[in-house]
């Protein structure tokens, strides 16, 4: 097994992490919202949590991105390969959209352990929570993007 398969499967198992703690951290958000309930260690672990696994996510991705795979930066500067759905995809709409939504968790986080109350705190983790976790389910690459992408790699 080379670097670049080995990058490939923990990117690609990594993502339930990211997944799982992310529909944590907004549901967490969610019924501290509606039950008005203080907003507590276990708030701030899993937003935590979220984030430090989109962080993961991302430095695997860019050893990926910038080193090993065939749709990452090299093929992005070819002339035309924009052209090329998957080329695209991957070497630009994906990374793009990816650490847009990192910085948008990260930026919620930051701002609601700021927030004078409690309420303001899980409304602002949620706001921006669930907008990061929006951006991750779609730029992920499910059947969605390409059929022929496993779901999991073994």
């Amino acid at each position: 097994m080379n670097s670049y398969t080995i990058l490939l499967y923990l990117h690609s198992w990594l993502r339930y992490f990211v997944l799982g703690a992310g529909v944590l951290a907004v549901y967490y958000a969610y019924t501290g919202t509606s039950a008005r309930r203080p907003f507590g260690k276990a708030d701030n672990a899993i937003g935590a949590s979220f984030v430090g696994f989109m962080l993961l996510q991302l430095i695997v991705g860019l050893g990926l991105y910038f080193g090993l795979s065939p749709y990452g930066w090299k093929a992005v500067k070819v002339a035309g390969a924009l052209k090329d759905h998957t080329v695209r995809f991957f070497g630009l709409q994906h990374v793009l959209l990816m650490v847009i939504a990192i910085v948008v968790a990260q930026v919620g986080r930051s701002l609601s352990k700021k927030r004078p109350d409690d309420l303001r705190k899980h409304r602002t983790a949620l706001r921006y929570y669930g907008i990061a976790l929006l951006l991750v389910l779609a730029m992920i690459p499910w059947g969605l993007w390409n059929p022929y992408r496993p779901l999991f790699r073994f």
